[in-house]
Parts: structure tokens; sequence; C-alpha cells
């Protein structure tokens, strides 16, 4: 079973001429109204609706993904994007006003928010929808001319969504390009005045130096293993409950989505015994249940369910203990949902990105030991503590860093509009989402003007006795300001 169908690149002189005709589309768009750019996002926010059974069919096709999860987190996460900026943005783009420095007294400041210009979304194959609409609604919000490049493992979902740009736009302000890798690098060879990704830290890598040859703005949203702590106070019910959703929802192919746990071992045996429960409880008591399970996403190609397969039996062969599944068959693109105890250091899972159903718990006994293994690896995406315990949820925010936080909750991070989204280092660069988004794709410009008197005329030449006291006294005043 698969679905992966081959796809023809688009050849560089196409893109050329795309990315060309876009260059006076993007000139013009600087002065588009926040009226104009409105009217655009609803559009775009109805049209995608109007499609929704459709989208239903496509992600069925490519991923076997339920419609409830199409619409929880494909759907909702984009209109929801598109409801935020509808409601700010005319607010967003308004000059900001900024109060004269002692050194600019006389002059007024503002900062004007620009359109960086032509930009590039590249998007992954895990949320086709919400990971390459999603930044578009932020791109049109900020004014700019955008050329999308989705993975080319989602063919059915890309059809849907290519339709529905011919639809909406001319070519020369927003164009959707299909492809493989080699269309991915003739764009990453285009000066784009912004590059927006969403992939691996590998891939990451990639995009960030294709885009240093033309000293190109990048957002790098990536991943990591981020990781789980379960302490001894935790409720534990609604930590399964919980950890669970977020790591087995859409197969676990969700970037923000627990790696691993760490429980303390002295409910550790409860923790595992609850996960258990709920596994049974949502997918079925046995493998034929859970293989026929309507609710349990595929993996998206053969060749990833062969590598989860090969993560299970590895670490299974090491010594690990299974707790739960470990089922796998790679032509049905089918994992089971799986818990692992007991994972030596020297497993392959230990140290490479899960992206699917499988779940590594560990106890702990010392909260310093898991924080001092978290701060020794490159900083997660998302970190998620479950503690009742004010002091030790301070203690974890405080000495660690990754890209996100939640306490006693999970993924739920991703959805809030009002929080910048985004990772650190490892796990990505700038950030995504409401205000953060519409920043990502804007150019904050300083704007300074002069009054009829500004201060730095008292320090024109010839410098004088008066003017060398007057300097050496605003130098030893602003110490103490």
């Amino acid at each position: 079973m698969t679905t992966t169908m081959p796809v023809e690149d688009t050849g560089p002189q196409v893109l050329q001429r795309l990315f060309d005709s876009q260059a006076t589309t993007a000139l013009a768009l600087r002065s588009s109204t926040a009226r104009e750019r409105v009217a655009k996002l609803q559009r775009l926010r109805d049209a995608l609706l109007e499609r929704r059974e459709a989208l239903y069919a496509a992600f069925a096709a490519d991923l076997r993904k339920p419609p409830l999860e199409v619409d929880l987190t494909e759907l909702l996460p984009v209109v929801d994007e598109a409801r935020h900026a509808i409601a700010h943005l005319a607010g967003w783009m308004k000059p900001r006003r900024v109060r004269p420095t002692l050194t600019t007294l006389g002059t007024r400041a503002r900062v004007l928010y620009q359109p960086r210009g032509r930009c590039l979304i590249i998007g992954p194959w895990n949320y086709p929808v919400n990971t390459l609409l999603g930044p578009l609604v932020s791109a049109l919000a900020a004014g700019n001319a955008v050329i999308l490049k989705p993975s080319e493992f989602t063919p059915h979902v890309n059809a849907v969504v290519a339709e529905l740009m011919a639809v909406l736009f001319d070519p020369a302000e927003v164009a959707l390009v299909p492809g493989g890798v080699a269309t991915a690098q003739h764009l990453l060879a285009l000066p784009f005045d912004h590059v927006f990704f969403t992939g691996s830290p590998a891939v990451g890598k990639i995009v960030m130096a294709a885009a240093a040859q033309h000293l190109t703005s990048v957002t790098l949203e990536l991943g990591g293993k981020s990781p789980v702590i379960v302490d001894a106070s935790a409720d534990l019910r609604r930590a399964a409950e919980l950890v669970l959703w977020g790591k087995f929802t859409n197969g676990g192919q969700t970037c923000v989505a627990p790696d691993h746990v760490y429980v303390h071992r002295s409910v550790q045996a409860r923790f595992v015994q609850l996960c258990q429960q709920i596994l049974a409880e949502r997918y079925g008591a046995t493998d034929a249940a859970v293989r026929a399970s309507p609710d349990l996403a595929r993996m998206v190609t053969r060749r990833h369910a062969e590598r989860l397969g090969a993560l299970i039996d590895d670490a299974l062969a090491r010594g690990a203990t299974l707790l739960a599944g470990g089922a796998h068959h790679a032509d049905e693109r089918y994992v089971a949902p799986t818990l692992l105890g007991n994972v030596p250091a020297d497993a392959r899972i230990s140290g490479e990105e899960i992206f699917g159903p499988v779940l590594p718990i560990e106890p702990y006994d010392e909260l310093q030991d898991v924080i001092d293994r978290i701060n020794a690896q490159p900083k997660p995406l998302a970190l998620y503590l479950f503690s009742r315990h004010r002091p030790t949820q301070a203690r974890v925010t405080g000495q660690t860093s990754s890209g996100g936080i939640c306490l006693n909750h999970c993924v739920q991070q991703y959805a809030h509009g009002g929080l910048p989204f985004g990772g650190v280092n490892q796990s990505g660069i700038g950030n995504a989402h409401g205000l953060y988004g519409f920043k990502a794709f804007s150019h904050e410009r300083a704007c300074l003007a002069a009054g009829p008197f500004t201060v730095v005329r008292l320090f024109f030449a010839p410098y004088t006795g008066l003017r060398q006291w007057l300097s050496a006294t605003l130098v030893k005043a602003l110490r103490w300001m």
C-alpha cells in the first residue's frame, strides 16, 4: 500500500520566469492596504473550507488521516490563523512611534512595517495544509508575493491546494510549484527576500546555506527530540491522556510531539499501566483491532514505515522492553502505537528524532539528572513537564532551554496565536504565528525625522572647549540614567 507517485520537477527556466514575474507584484504590494490584505485572507479562509470534503479524501489517500484530525490539525489552525490576522492586521500595520533618547532629542522616530518582497515557503509532508497555508496567511498579511513548494510525498493533498491557489491568486502574486528535491534546489538558488522552511534540522542546514549565498533572511521551523518529564506529584491520568494524544495524533508525525518520557521511578509502574489502558481504549486491545482502527493515521511512505520498524527492532534487540504495540507492516505503512521501556543508550532510537508512533518511557530518581541530560543534547522544539509542584515547574523552566514549554499540557503551545512558535538553535530560527508571523515576513524599518532643532547641532566642529565639556557631561550623565 503506497501513495507515493512520481512527481515531475519544475525546471529552472520555468521557476526563473515565475520568480521574475513576481518582482513587479512585490513592489506594488508595498502600498497595499489592510483592507485589501484582509479581503485576501477572507477569500483564502472561505475557499479552504469549501474544499473540506475534497481534503478529507486527499488526506485519506496520502496519510489515511481521520477526518476529525484533518479538521483539528490542518483546517482549524489555518482558519484560526486567518481569523487572528483579520482581527489584528490594521493594528499590526500601523507605524509604531518611538520616544527620542537623550542623544536624539528634537527628532521623531517610528518603526515602519514593510513587506519583505518575494518569499519562498517550503512545506513538509506531515501537515501539508497547516504548515504551508499557515505561513501563507502571515506572508499575505505582511503584503508579500509568494511561491509555495509543498512536499512531493502528499500528492493528493497538493492537488487540492494547487487548485485552490490557482482559483484565488494570479501566479505573479502566489504560485504553487510541484516537484521534489531538484525543484527545491532550483528555488533555493534564486535570490528570494525571505525563505520560510518547515522540516528537519538536516535539511534546514541546507536551506540556510543556500539562503546565505544571497544573504536571504530565513525562518526555520525544525524539530528535535522533545522530552517529557512526569514527576511524582503529577496527575498521572491527565499526563498519560495528554502525552499519548500529543504523541499518536497524525501517527506520531508531528514536530512538537513528545519524543520520549522521563517518569519518576515511584510512579513509573502506574504511569505505564495507565498508558496501556488508554491505548487499548483509543485504538483497540489487540493488534488486529489497532490495524483496523479508523482513528490511527499511517506513515506517509513505505520507507518511513520501514525506518520506524527498524528503530523498534533495533531497540528490542539491544535489550529494550516492549510495553505495548511493536507490530509494523511496511506494505501497509502501518506502525502500531508502541511503548518501550529500558531502552539502552546505544539504541538508534535514543539518538534519532523518532517522528512516529513509538514512545520510550524511562524512569528517573533525581530531577537534576534529567535536567543535565536535556541540557547535554541539542535544544528541542518543545519540552513538556507534568508536575503540580510549583518549585519544580520554576526549576525546569529556568534551567532548560527549548523552543517552547508546556506545563501540565501537551502540544497546545502550537495552537496559541498570541504566542511565538519557533525553535532555538538546532530546533529552529525565528518565530511564526500571529504578530510573530507577520513580523517574520516584514522588514521593521527604522524611520527618523529631524525637527527644527536637534541636539547633534551642539557638537558640530570646530570642537571648542564648551563643546568638549558638553560631550563629556553627556557621557557621564548617560551612565546614571
